[in-house]
């Protein structure tokens, strides 16, 4: 069985952007993970290390988002999805990038992209 561990609204601010200004000025970047993880070996020990550190998740994901200037958010959700599966013990990620200032002329509320990676997938 999997649990899902979840970092929701995670803000970081990057320079991604198919437009110059976007690579100049930069903008908030909003994201949201959710990873499949077995948590019953954490909740049997009550110990960190069996389990997702999400502060150190949290950390690592903001600096991928804040480095490297990629011009799709789709690029940056892989980015994002490749950190997260990085832990051995994550078995999916679901990663959701939201941009809310994108460069739109009318009036939204967000933009968002949402993938889902198979940590399988790239094990195999």
């Amino acid at each position: 069985m999997t649990d899902e561990l979840s970092v929701l609204g995670l803000e970081c601010y990057g320079y991604h952007g198919v437009f110059e200004h976007e690579k100049r000025e930069g903008q908030t970047f909003v994201v949201d993970l959710t990873l499949g993880v077995d948590t019953s070996s954490a909740a049997a020990s009550d110990d960190l290390h069996d389990t997702v550190d999400y502060g150190s998740l949290a950390m690592s994901v903001k600096a991928a988002v804040e480095h490297d200037p990629v011009d799709l958010i789709e690029t940056l959700a892989q980015r994002i999805a490749d950190v997260c599966l990085l832990d051995s013990r994550v078995e999916w990620a679901r990663v959701t990038v939201h941009k809310p200032d994108a460069p739109i002329d009318a009036t939204f509320r967000d933009v968002a992209l949402t993938i889902t990676r198979d940590a399988r997938a790239d094990r195999d």
